[in-house]
């Protein structure tokens, strides 16, 4: 399975109760179709997944299904704190059609799991079990373990564990699993701030939170690289540098789902306890996406 282009993790919309919006993330889907985007990952951190019971995780990953284009890849971001857990919601995922899981680092129990030897028991322990193929996550900033290249190298030996969503942002670490991991194994970016220097380096594709707010700048940074115009990825690179850093490190999920809402996608509120970013917030990311439309 080819790992290449752009995935938005996708924002769940929400109305003013809090209950999922069918009608709006209908609405996103549909308009996200009418990219060149490679395909969604759908229940992943941006989509507020922690935040969701197991059942309306499904309706979600049904209504997707639903209105996704043909050609989109689906992947569902399955990752619990349990093996027997992931592996369930893993095999749901595949019954209605998604393709690949991706599954975040467990965390919770830190002084027994961050380490590589449990991280890689984890994942080997998942990926036997899992009826499609698993995509390591990996977000230390959220979770506080960060996976070791290692761990991420031995695991790539496993023939249903076939990538990584490394989204600590560090270039050097990208860049030693790329020239480590086992060939055929894809390391995918989720730093849009690092994007273009990620895929010099060899990165197949990145999974991006910013972009379901501005797919058309992130693609723009793909289309260059495949086609080898340095200077115009350079060029969308530094374009969308300030915005993708207010709404991913800055303001996360509320700014993000702001952005939809300037861009024409539904963004809506986020679920509590996150709450709506503040005037201040609203004005700088207004300014930030004045020339980056949906």
């Amino acid at each position: 399975m080819k790992l290449q282009g752009i995935f938005p993790p996708i924002a769940t919309p929400f109305d003013y109760n809090g209950d999922i919006y069918a009608a709006k993330l209908q609405h996103n889907v549909e308009k996200w179709n009418r990219t060149s985007l490679s395909g969604y990952v759908v229940m992943g951190s941006t989509g507020e997944s922690v935040l969701l019971t197991t059942e309306e995780k499904v309706a979600v990953w049904e209504l997707v299904a639903k209105h996704a284009a043909p050609d989109k890849l689906l992947i569902a971001g399955t990752g619990m704190e349990g093996v027997r857990e992931t592996v369930c919601l893993t095999n749901r995922a595949a019954a209605m059609g998604y393709k690949a899981a991706m599954v975040r680092t467990p965390h919770y129990y830190k002084n027994l799991i961050n380490r590589a030897d449990a991280q890689m028991l984890y994942y080997r322990a998942v990926a036997d079990q899992s009826r499609i193929p698993l995509i390591i996550y990996n977000w230390p900033q959220a979770t506080g373990v960060d996976i070791p290249v290692e761990a991420v190298v031995a695991l790539s030996e496993h023939p249903n564990v076939i990538a990584i969503k490394e989204s600590s942002g560090s270039l050097e670490k990208v860049m030693q699993m790329i020239r480590e991991v086992k060939h055929g194994f894809q390391v995918l970016v989720g730093s849009a701030p690092t994007l273009w220097p990620s895929l010099l380096m060899g990165a197949t594709g990145a999974i991006l939170a910013y972009a379901n707010a501005a797919p058309y700048s992130t693609i723009a940074i793909w289309e260059a690289y495949r086609t080898r115009e340095e200077v115009a990825g350079l060029d969308w690179q530094n374009r969308i540098g300030r915005a993708s850093a207010l709404v991913t490190t800055k303001y996360g999920i509320p700014g993000l789902k702001y952005a939809m809402d300037l861009n024409g996608y539904y963004g809506g509120p986020p679920r509590l306890p996150l709450s709506v970013p503040g005037e201040a917030a609203k004005k700088e990311i207004e300014e930030a996406f004045r020339d980056l439309k949906g």
